[in-house]
């Protein structure tokens, strides 16, 4: 697996990451086992960069993820994390009304929005605590949008004052929103930005601010939600196929059975020119995918190394689907 420098962290990570949600059961629950599995099968096939939040099932993501890491060189791997919401208990029930409502079999908490610096810091130690880690080397603001002044003013400088204390190596923020990340990259000085969505095959807003901004600052970029929540991972759209964790309007179902059109006749998957069209972006240092069964991990993995015709970007550029100064994988014009 091709790894990458981190922008100017000194870490380096994994081309694909594996994105931790999934095993702590988002949509569907997994147990031990199959999580372990996952996780196996990513290792062995080279995935070095993983990234969870205690969102994911209340903790569950980031305990699956120390228990599997435990006792693996500390420097053969790359973790990161979120700070931002607070996992308090619950009355013994699971949350069916809070964003905890997306993972079955979540523990019994409530994930409660607080960006404040005694939250972060408290989150951060129940994070590595979780993970059984001394340091965290990458802690992401987690879903900053509708508290970004309380984020840059308290949030952002507590990560600060932990990196300079070695409890965290490189700081960032994690989005759905380029608007959103370009005004962290202008307001603070940031290490990372994860962005999910908004560089994809059905969107390119990312490539107008934010990626060129992220260039220019030397600000590394790991992109997530390439699949746009689901209607980009198979080469028909299913029943009930998701856009940007919504029902996927009509319009985009009809882009992506054009664009899956294109792939077929080019003998290439949907999936795999979603993957790799991401990560083809000189600013983009990995692509996460979440993954929850071995078999998701292989067919990922297989998808990436996967060659896809220069002939297929010409023409989805062509069609416009693709920006005309979009990058695409060995630099087809």
């Amino acid at each position: 697996m091709k790894t990458n420098p981190l922008g100017r962290t000194g870490l380096r990570v994994s081309a694909l990451g594996f994105g931790g949600a999934p095993i702590g059961g988002l949509y569907t629950a997994v147990d031990d086992a199959q999580a372990h599995a996952a996780l196996e099968t990513a290792w062995g096939r080279g995935i070095r960069y993983f990234d969870t939040a205690p969102l994911y099932g209340a903790g569950l993501s980031e305990e699956r993820l120390g228990a599997f890491l435990a006792g693996k060189p500390r420097d053969t791997f790359v973790v990161s994390s979120k700070v931002g919401r607070v996992l308090t208990p619950a009355d013994g029930s699971r949350d069916t009304s809070g964003s905890l409502a997306a993972f079955a079999g979540a523990r019994p908490y409530h994930a409660v929005f607080d960006f404040s610096a005694a939250a972060t810091r408290r989150g951060l130690e129940a994070t590595l605590q979780r993970l059984q880690l001394d340091r965290l080397d990458v802690a992401y603001v987690h879903d900053p949008d509708d508290h970004e002044e309380t984020a840059l003013r308290e949030t952002l400088p507590a990560l600060r004052a932990a990196r300079a204390e070695g409890l965290v190596t490189a700081v960032g923020v994690g989005t759905n929103s380029a608007a959103v990340a370009a005004h962290f990259v202008h307001a603070s000085e940031l290490d990372v930005v994860m962005l999910a969505g908004r560089y994809t095959l059905l969107d390119q807003s990312a490539l107008a601010d934010v990626l060129p901004l992220c260039a220019e600052r030397g600000v590394a970029v790991v992109l997530a939600g390439v699949f746009n929540s689901g209607i980009l991972a198979t080469d028909v759209p299913a029943s009930g196929a998701t856009y940007d964790y919504q029902p996927a309007p009509p319009e985009i179902i009809a882009k992506v059975e054009r664009i899956a059109r294109r792939c077929r006749a080019h003998g290439a998957e949907l999936a795999a020119a979603a993957l790799q069209f991401a990560a083809a972006h000189p600013a983009v240092a990995a692509v996460v995918v979440g993954m929850r069964s071995s078999e998701e991990v292989a067919a990922n993995a297989e998808r990436f190394a996967r060659e896809v015709p220069a002939t297929l970007w010409r023409e989805l550029r062509d069609d416009g689907v693709l920006a005309t100064f979009a990058p695409t994988p060995g630099g087809v014009a």
